[in-house]
């Protein structure tokens, strides 16, 4: 009876240890998901937002700083476009020069005839020196520094978008050209920034 007895007290206290062992294992493994999961959600969603966070204004910053420095002027092709576009952006007021003329058609020819008649008259001056650089001072080296341009062929239609920077004040104009007898000529010129067209002259 009392060797039953103490089989019995030795099983409870197994089983009692079983249990808390159980218990203690429970804790062990049932503890860990609750914090893996507080410590995968709560400290993760508090840690990677900053991350996050940080990198994006890191990145945003980059670009903010790099509009500063242009890229590199694309070559311009002969006989394109750009390429009869390019010399009244080297020599100032050269759209006002009849022997540059030929590089013109109509529209813009006809009020560029008008305003040398006009000119040769002595009547005064129909047209600004420096319409090709959109009536802003001449600021060669500025210019040259700036200078951007973008050229759309379509048939025998053609534009070229002009872009520069004087004095901190952006400038653009947009020049269209007709291919007639094999060749670019300027039919009108059109400043984006002026909101002006040199067909809209009347130099009479």
């Amino acid at each position: 009876m009392l060797r039953r007895l103490v089989v019995a007290l030795s099983s409870l206290s197994m089983l009692a240890a079983g249990l808390n062992g159980g218990v203690s294992a429970q804790g062990l493994f049932g503890a860990p998901p609750p914090n893996a999961s507080s410590g995968d959600n709560a400290p993760a969603d508090d840690k990677s937002p900053p991350a996050v966070d940080t990198s994006p204004p890191a990145a945003t910053q980059a670009p903010e700083s790099k509009p500063a420095e242009l890229p590199p002027p694309a070559p311009v092709l002969p006989g394109s476009p750009t390429a009869v576009v390019k010399p009244f952006y080297d020599h100032l007021g050269l759209e006002l020069d009849p022997a540059q003329r030929k590089n013109f058609a109509d529209p813009a020819k006809t009020v560029l005839d008008k305003s040398d008649a006009l000119r040769a008259s002595g009547q005064g001056e129909c047209l600004d020196p420096n319409m090709a650089l959109d009536n802003a001072d001449y600021d060669k080296l500025a210019i040259d520094k700036s200078l951007r341009t973008i050229e759309a062929v379509n048939g025998d239609q053609a534009k070229v978008v002009v872009a520069f920077v004087v004095e901190g004040h952006q400038h653009r104009l947009e020049w269209k050209l007709k291919k007639i007898g094999g060749g670019w000529k300027i039919s009108d010129l059109l400043s984006v920034t002026g909101e002006w067209a040199l067909s809209q002259y009347q130099c009479e």
